[in-house]
């Protein structure tokens, strides 16, 4: 199993793309922490990468949101919202989804600056 990182600065498709490989094959787990806006990678669990941003970087939990990339996709299908870690009621996030408009807007922001 692939070991878990923290990216701050950047890291490649390819890169990304043989992670995942290593993995789950077309797809890499990852949790943004969107107030740092760094990102976890290479975790079974997205909750593995989110104790991971919060033991190591001081992350909370309110800032970090679980999505799924998929290397091989074009820009509307690359990143995926969807992690059991999005469940937040306390912060009025009730699916598994990134249900507000401008935290997705800046988790694509943060991937799209951090993945080249």
């Amino acid at each position: 199993m692939t070991e878990m990182k923290i990216v701050k600065d950047s890291i490649s498709r390819a890169e990304l793309k043989k992670l995942a490989s290593e993995q789950f094959g077309d797809v890499i787990k990852t949790v943004v922490d969107i107030k740092q806006e760094i990102i976890a990678i290479g975790g079974e669990l997205h909750s593995d990468m989110e104790v991971l941003l919060i033991e190591n970087e001081n992350s909370k939990r309110e800032d970090t949101w679980g999505i799924n990339l998929y290397p091989d996709e074009a820009e509307e299908s690359f990143v995926e919202f969807d992690s059991m870690i999005n469940l937040k009621p306390m912060h009025g996030n009730r699916t598994r989804n990134v249900e507000d408009e401008a935290i997705q807007k800046k988790i694509k922001e943060i991937v799209s600056r951090i993945i080249r």
